[in-house]
């Protein structure tokens, strides 16, 4: 057997699972880089991946599989980072165990990410995300549904996959002090308050749907499984266009997404004065640095800004005392 097979598991069982506590989300995460590694692998060399050892993925054939990604798959540069943060990770526990591979290893671990674009953060105006909220038709089940899923992300901010894992048991509805429970990335929790009106849609849809505290808020219609997130993505498209047809045409123009609606609820909070800090707390951001790209999407600061600065004409620089040797020369 060769060294990479026995390394792998190791990596999960002992490392990941074992010594880090990793959330379900990293092992996904980091068994799927894996597994289109491999792949690329035999199609490029034609080994199984039972008989790969390491130096069948050398830092060109690492570097090859990055490249594909970007080419074939068109990931962005962040899943390029993320994919050879994996491979980093696996590399760097197989160096303690086997250093007669430590020339590969340390090739590999010399290949450095790639610095990703910043784009602007893309958002809903407030007209916008008013058209999105009345497109669902609430005469149908599935449409109460969808009208309240989308008010809570835009009111809330959650990610989908914390949308879609939502129990009644993390919901608190009783005022004061209604609130919600989100489940978010690497095990980690926080509460949001809930705005009145998706406490009072939520009781409604609670009423509607009765369920024991275990069962799912939002699911798949006539069953008590949870929505997919590719579900609730299609959903929001379906309704964008719907949108888009009837009373707010700018929303065509913008790929509405899951994410869009939580960086709806970014903006908002930025354009009442709220602080990074704050904003970051509700998003459940592990540091207020991940809030500035809602900063640099922010016309009307930027305007309020602007609009302090002296008008045109106005002669600019600092003032300098007279220097009285050049006063001196003058006078002469």
């Amino acid at each position: 057997m060769t060294a990479l097979a026995p390394a792998v598991e190791s990596f999960f069982t002992e490392y990941l699972i074992a010594q880090r506590g990793a959330s379900p989300h990293t092992i996904a995460s980091y068994r799927d880089t894996l597994r289109l590694l491999f792949a690329y692998v035999r199609e490029q060399s034609g080994i199984r991946p039972s008989d790969l050892d390491f130096a069948d993925l050398d830092a060109t054939t690492v570097s090859g599989f990055l490249a594909m990604l970007g080419q074939e798959r068109h990931n962005t540069g962040r899943t390029r980072s993320q994919r050879l943060a994996a491979i980093h990770s696996l590399f760097r526990h197989a160096a303690l165990r086997h250093p007669e591979h430590a020339a590969v290893i340390a090739r590999v671990l010399a290949i450095q990410p790639r610095k990703a674009s910043q784009k602007t953060v893309a958002y809903l105006t407030q007209d916008e995300a008013d058209a999105l909220l009345a497109s669902p038709d609430r005469a149908t089940w599935t449409g109460r549904r969808d009208h309240l899923l989308m008010l809570i992300m835009i009111t809330s901010g959650p990610r989908v996959s914390e949308i879609t894992a939502l129990t009644w048991a993390d919901v608190v509805l009783a005022r004061p002090g209604a609130r919600v429970l989100w489940h978010g990335k690497g095990r980690k929790e926080r509460i949001s308050p809930l705005q009145a009106p998706a406490v009072a849609a939520l009781r409604l849809w609670q009423r509607e749907n009765t369920a024991p505290p275990g069962a799912f808020v939002f699911t798949a219609r006539g069953t008590a499984r949870k929505m997919s997130t590719d579900a609730v993505a299609e959903r929001i498209k379906i309704h964008a266009a719907a949108a888009a047809a009837a009373a707010c045409p700018s929303i065509a123009a913008k790929n509405v997404t899951p994410h869009v609606l939580r960086h709806t609820f970014a903006m908002r909070l930025q354009a009442a004065g709220v602080g990074s800090p704050a904003i970051a707390l509700l998003l459940g951001h592990e540091s207020p640095a991940s809030t500035r790209p809602y900063l640099h999407a922010d016309l009307e600061l930027k305007q309020r800004a602007l609009d302090r600065t002296a008008p045109p004409h106005t002669r600019r620089g600092r003032y300098a005392a007279p220097d009285k040797l050049l006063a001196f020369l003058e006078s002469l």
